[in-house]
């Protein structure tokens, strides 16, 4: 009887502990965010630099951590941008994986590293990136444009128009494809 007493009382206390850690990160992840709304990169660095050594194992960490690769970027530090992201694909859960893949890819577009951000695309499982094919599609439509690989630009943006999720901007691309580069008869 006592046994089971101490062991209730002990997951009570644990779960009691969790609740504490994550009602503390997200009071930082809401400060984080006020100085995300505020433009204040120092504080989004102090902030998501708390979050990921203190409350590693939350999702607001991971999250600060993108707003983090964001204010890098932001500033040109494209490297450390680069390493985040990269990290952040290793280590978040799955959808947090895709977002940020999604986000190297647009860091190595915007830094004309086509063909890695090509070779990123083509590590994804297409099985796996339900709600994300249409994002990966348009990227891939980008990075073939940079190459001047029209055909290819074009095939990938019909890819996302066809996977019903496409943005309106894809359209406007693949009208802009046609006009620039018509297709090979």
């Amino acid at each position: 009887m006592i046994g089971a007493i101490a062991i209730v009382t002990a997951v009570n206390a644990w779960q009691g502990y969790q609740q504490e850690q994550r009602g503390q990160a997200s009071d930082l992840y809401q400060n984080l965010m006020d100085a995300v709304a505020n433009n204040n990169p120092e504080s989004i660095e102090s902030l998501a630099g708390k979050l990921s050594n203190d409350y590693s194992k939350t999702t607001y960490s991971h999250y600060a951590a993108l707003q983090l690769a964001k204010v890098k970027a932001s500033k040109g530090d494209f490297a450390s941008a680069k390493a985040i992201l990269e990290k952040e694909i290793r280590n978040s859960d799955p959808a947090l994986q895709h977002l940020s893949r999604l986000r190297l890819v647009q860091l190595l577009l915007e830094t004309k590293q086509y063909e890695q951000g090509l070779k990123l695309i083509a590590e994804v499982d297409p099985a796996k990136v339900e709600g994300f094919a249409a994002s990966y599609d348009e990227l891939q439509g980008d990075l073939y444009m940079g190459l001047e690989r029209y055909d290819e630009a074009r095939n990938a943006y019909q890819s996302a128009i066809r996977s019903g999720q496409a943005s309106p901007q894809v359209q406007f691309k693949l009208d802009d494809l046609t006009v620039a580069a018509p297709a090979k008869p």
